[in-house]
C-alpha cells in the first residue's frame, strides 16, 4: 500500500501546477517555476508520489497527489460516491460493459501518468474554457489525459467506451495510450460527457481535436496524419468524426484523421471519403454483434476504403487490450496499420 507523508507541502502545490494545465485556449505555463529538474527534487517526488499497485484502494487513487484536482475524472462516473476501501484489483466490478479487465494494465496506465507528474510533465488538460464550462456545467466533466511519445510525432486520441453512460478509461483508454506512446507516438485519452447521448460526446471529441491542433507546438505534437481510436461507444464517436469531419460536431474546420481504429461497436453509418479503418471484434460479442460491423466493413471496402478486420475467438464485448486472450497484441497491429498512412517524411 502507498503512503503519503505530510512534509514538503509545497511539492503538492507545485505538482498540481505541473499536472493540470488549462489548454482550451492557448497554453500559458506548462511547468512550475522550480521545474523539478534536480536529482534531489526528483528523488523527493518519487517518495512523495509513489506508484499504485493492484492491492491499493480506490481511495488511494482518488486521493493521490499526482492527480490532485482531476482524480475523479479517472473514474467511470463522476457523479457518484465510490467504496474507497475497494482494491484496484476489483475495478472490473465498476465496468459493467467490459470484460478481461487486467489489474496490472490498470495500474500501469495510472503509474505512467504518476511518473510524468514526478518529472514535472503535465498529464491533464482542459478542452473547454472556464467561460464555456460556466455556460454549460456538464462540460466541467471533460478533459484530456496526455501520454507522451517522441516529441514532434503524430498523435492519437482514444475514446473509451461505456455505453455513453460511463467512460472506461482505466481499461480501454490508458492501457492503449501506454502502448501507443511506447511505440513513439503521442496519445491522448478523452474524458467526455456521459448521460447526454452520442452527439454531446462526439462534440467533446471535436473540441479535443481542435484544442490539440490549436496548441500543437506547445504540446510538442505533429497534427499531420493523426488517428482516432475508439472502443464500443467511443468507436462510434471516432467513426462519426471520420465520416463527417470535425466541424460537423462544432469543432474547427480541420482535416479528417489519417486512420480510424474501431473496437467492437455496432456503428453502421458511412459517408464518402472514409479514412482507412482498422477493426477488431470479439466472435461472441452479444452487445455489438460482429455481423453489424462486418456489414460496415463491406460497405467501406465497396467504396474503396482500405480496411483491416480482425475477429477474435472466444471473446465477447469490451475486451480492451485483450491481455491473456486471443486478441493480445492488437494495439501494436493497429499502430502499424496507422503507420502506413503517416507521411514518410515524418518517420525520417
Amino acid at each position: 500500500m502507498i503512503a503519503f507523508s505530510l512534509h514538503s507541502v509545497w511539492l503538492v502545490m507545485s505538482l498540481f501546477s505541473a499536472s493540470f494545465v488549462a489548454l482550451a485556449g492557448e497554453i500559458e505555463v506548462a511547468y512550475p517555476n522550480h521545474r523539478l529538474d534536480t536529482a534531489r527534487n526528483k528523488a523527493a517526488l518519487a517518495a512523495q508520489f509513489g506508484h499504485l499497485g493492484p492491492d491499493d484502494t480506490i481511495g488511494a487513487l482518488l486521493n493521490h497527489p499526482a492527480f490532485s484536482g482531476h482524480s475523479h475524472l479517472l473514474m467511470p462516473w463522476t457523479d457518484r460516491a465510490y467504496d474507497e476501501a475497494m482494491p484496484l484489483s476489483d475495478f472490473r466490478s465498476l465496468l459493467p460493459y467490459h470484460s478481461h479487465v487486467d489489474p496490472g494494465a490498470v495500474v500501469a496506465g495510472l503509474n505512467h501518468m504518476i511518473d510524468d507528474v514526478n518529472n514535472g510533465r503535465p498529464v491533464f488538460y482542459n478542452i473547454y474554457t472556464e467561460a464555456q464550462k460556466r455556460a454549460d456545467p456538464t462540460k466541467d466533466q471533460t478533459g484530456l489525459f496526455f501520454f507522451r511519445g517522441t516529441p514532434g510525432a503524430p498523435f492519437a486520441i482514444i475514446s473509451p467506451g461505456g455505453g455513453f453512460s460511463y467512460v472506461g478509461s482505466v481499461h480501454e483508454g490508458f492501457p492503449y495510450a501506454v502502448d501507443i506512446a511506447g511505440q513513439g507516438y503521442n496519445a491522448f485519452v478523452i474524458k467526455y460527457r456521459v448521460g447526454l447521448g452520442g452527439r454531446a460526446a462526439t462534440e467533446d471529441l471535436a473540441a479535443a481535436i481542435s484544442t490539440i491542433f490549436r496548441n500543437a507546438s506547445a504540446l510538442g505534437v505533429d497534427t499531420r496524419d493523426y488517428s482516432l481510436w475508439g472502443s464500443s461507444a467511443g468507436a462510434r464517436m471516432a467513426a462519426a468524426i471520420g465520416s463527417h469531419g470535425v466541424a460537423a460536431f462544432g469543432g474547427a474546420d480541420l482535416p479528417k484523421p489519417a486512420a480510424l481504429v474501431m473496437a467492437y461497436t455496432a456503428h453502421s453509418d458511412t459517408a464518402p471519403g472514409e479514412p482507412p479503418t482498422f477493426v477488431v471484434v470479439g466472435e461472441q460479442d452479444g452487445i455489438a454483434p460482429p455481423s453489424v460491423m462486418e456489414r460496415r466493413v463491406a460497405a467501406l471496402r465497396r467504396a474503396g476504403t482500405e480496411v483491416e478486420y480482425h475477429k477474435y475467438k472466444g471473446l465477447g464485448h469490451g475486451f480492451g487490450p485483450g491481455i491473456g486472450t486471443s486478441a493480445e497484441g492488437w494495439i501494436a497491429d493497429a499502430t502499424r496499420f496507422w503507420e502506413k498512412f503517416i507521411k514518410i517524411s515524418q518517420r525520417q
